[in-house]
C-alpha cells in the first residue's frame, strides 16, 4: 500500500473542509480534503440548486398574482427540464471558481471513499494516508424514517436538486406528498407548488417548524401555505407506504382516524443525521453520543486530542447549527487550534442567525420565548403583524409577524423571529443587536431608513412602552 503523509488530513470538502484547509495553508502547514461525493458539499451543490429554483418559482408566483390593482395576472409556461440545466450550469460555474480553483498548491483534494486505518491514518482506494493531525468533516445526510414498505417504493431526499449525481430530479411531479414540516419540507413544498405540483404535506407535530422556533412563525406560513393551496395535515403518524402504477400510495393517520394519501411522489424531509457511520470511526477511539454526532469540547477536539470534528458531523453539540457559515467557522477554528502554540479558541454558537427561504421568508436569532424561560429568564415578549411595517404596505405584502423577546429585567435582547419579505436580511441587524447585547432601546433609538423592512425590529421593540400601530410613521 503506498502512502503520503500531511500535517492534517480533513475527511470531507464540503464548506467546514475547505475553510480548515485554508487556514492550514495560512500557518503553514500542507493538508488534503478527501471527499467521495462533489467538492462544495451541502451549501454549493445541494443549497444553491434550491434558492436558485426557489427563486424562479417566486417569479412564477408573482406573475400569476402581482398584487397590484392595474397589473394583469399573466401565466409563465414552466420547462422544468431546462430549468434544471440552467441550475447545473450555474453550480458548475461556481464550484470551479469558488472552491477547485482554490487548492491551487495550497492544498490536495483527493475523491474517494475513505476508511480509517487508525488513529492517525486513512484509506483512500487502497492508498494510506497520514496525519499529525485530522479533522472529521464528513456532514449529513437525510434521515430515512422506518416506515412500513418504503424500502419499496421509490422516493426522494433533498438531495434531489443536487448536480452531477444520479439522484437529481428532472422531471416535474405532478403531485408530491412530503414526509416533515421543517425547513426543507417548507422550502421545497412552496418551491414544486408554484410550478405546478399538487403538494400535501404531513407533519408528525400539531404545528409546522415544531421544534425550536415560535408557534407565531408556524402560524404564520401555515396561513400562507393554505392560502397558496398547499394542503398541510398536522399530528399525523404514516402508518405504511405503497407503489400502486403510477402513484405511491401512503396509509396515515390523524387523531386517530386513518386516511388514504395518493401522489406521483414522495419527499422525505424528515431531519438529518451525522455521517459516522462507514468511515471506520471505530478504529480511531472517537466517542459519539445518541445521534450519532461526534462529541467534542468547546475547542473542537474529540476524545482523542489530535482529532478534531466540526459542522454537521457533530449534530447540536455546544449549540451547533447544522448552517454553512457555522460549520464554516468552526473549520478555521479547529485547523487554528490543531496548530497553534497559544491560547485555544473557543467556538461561540449563542448568536447564530438563521432564515427559511419561503416566500415569505422565515429568519430567527437567538432564543424562543420557550427556550428562555426554560433558560430562567423573566421575559417580556411580544409580536406584532407585518401589516404595522410601511415598505410591507407600499408593496402590498402585509403577511407575516415579527417577535421580540427580551430580559424583563435587564432590557436585553435574547430572541427575535419574523416572518415577511426581505426577514432573511433584516435579521443580520437583530443578530449585531444580539452580539453585542443592545437593548430594547438600543432598537428602538436607531434610526431606520423608511420605508424599509428593517423598520419591523423597531416597530416591535416599540411595543415594549406602546402601541404602535398608534404612531405615526417614524414615530417613537
Amino acid at each position: 500500500m503506498s502512502q503520503d503523509y500531511y500535517d492534517l488530513i480533513i475527511l470531507g470538502a464540503g464548506s467546514t473542509g475547505f475553510a480548515a484547509a485554508l487556514r492550514a495553508h495560512e500557518l503553514g502547514k500542507t493538508s488534503i480534503m478527501v471527499e467521495e461525493r462533489a467538492t462544495g458539499g451541502t451549501c454549493v451543490n445541494r443549497g444553491l440548486p434550491s434558492k436558485n429554483l426557489i427563486e424562479a418559482a417566486k417569479l412564477i408566483h408573482d406573475a400569476q398574482d402581482p398584487r397590484y390593482p392595474g397589473l394583469t395576472p399573466t401565466q409563465i409556461r414552466v420547462n422544468f427540464r431546462k430549468l434544471i440545466e440552467q441550475k447545473d450550469q450555474l453550480i458548475h460555474s461556481y464550484r470551479q471558481k469558488k472552491h477547485e480553483t482554490l487548492a491551487g498548491g495550497r492544498f490536495t483534494i483527493k475523491k474517494g471513499h475513505v476508511q480509517f486505518i487508525d488513529d492517525h491514518s486513512v484509506q483512500v482506494d487502497g492508498k494510506r494516508i497520514t496525519g499529525e493531525k485530522l479533522l472529521i468533516a464528513t456532514g449529513s445526510r437525510s434521515i430515512v424514517p422506518n416506515i412500513e414498505g418504503l424500502q419499496y417504493v421509490p422516493y426522494l431526499t433533498s438531495e434531489l436538486l443536487t448536480a452531477d449525481e444520479p439522484i437529481e430530479l428532472r422531471e416535474l411531479p405532478s403531485s408530491l406528498i412530503i414526509f416533515g414540516g421543517g425547513y426543507i419540507a417548507l422550502e421545497l413544498g412552496q418551491m414544486f407548488s408554484r410550478f405546478g405540483s399538487k403538494v400535501t404535506v404531513l407533519e408528525r407535530s400539531r404545528q409546522l417548524l415544531a421544534h425550536g422556533y415560535e408557534p407565531e412563525v408556524s402560524q404564520a406560513i401555515e396561513e400562507v401555505f393554505r392560502a397558496e393551496g398547499i394542503r398541510v395535515i398536522g399530528s399525523v403518524t404514516v402508518r405504511s407506504v405503497y407503489k400502486e402504477e403510477m402513484h405511491v400510495t401512503a396509509n396515515i393517520e390523524t387523531e386517530g382516524k386513518p386516511h388514504v394519501l395518493r401522489a406521483e411522489n414522495l419527499l422525505l424531509a424528515t431531519g438529518r443525521r451525522p455521517n459516522t457511520d462507514n468511515i471506520g470511526i471505530e478504529k480511531t477511539g472517537v466517542k459519539l453520543g445518541q445521534e450519532a454526532q461526534i462529541l467534542v469540547d468547546e475547542f473542537l477536539r474529540t476524545s482523542v486530542p489530535h482529532i478534531f470534528a466540526a459542522g454537521d458531523v457533530i449534530g447540536h453539540e455546544l449549540g451547533n447549527q447544522l448552517a454553512t457559515p457555522v460549520g464554516s467557522q468552526d473549520g478555521g477554528i479547529a485547523a487554528e487550534n490543531a496548530f497553534t502554540d497559544g491560547p485555544l479558541r473557543r467556538i461561540d454558537h449563542r448568536v447564530v442567525p438563521r432564515s427559511i427561504f419561503t416566500d415569505p421568508q422565515i429568519a430567527t436569532v437567538g432564543l424562543t420565548e420557550e427556550e428562555a424561560i426554560s433558560a430562567g429568564y423573566n421575559c417580556w415578549r411580544n409580536s406584532v403583524a407585518i401589516s404595522l411595517v410601511p415598505r410591507a404596505i407600499a408593496n402590498r405584502n402585509p403577511l407575516g409577524i415579527v417577535k421580540m423577546v427580551a430580559d424583563a429585567n435587564t432590557d436585553e435582547v435574547i430572541g427575535v423571529s419574523m416572518v415577511g419579505d426581505s426577514a432573511g436580511e433584516v435579521i443580520h441587524e437583530a443578530a449585531m443587536g444580539l452580539r453585542f447585547r443592545a437593548k430594547v432601546s438600543d432598537f428602538i433609538e436607531q434610526l431606520h431608513v423608511c420605508p424599509t423592512m428593517a423598520e419591523a425590529l423597531k416597530i416591535v421593540a416599540i411595543s415594549r412602552r406602546k402601541d404602535p400601530s398608534k404612531l405615526s410613521c417614524c414615530a417613537e
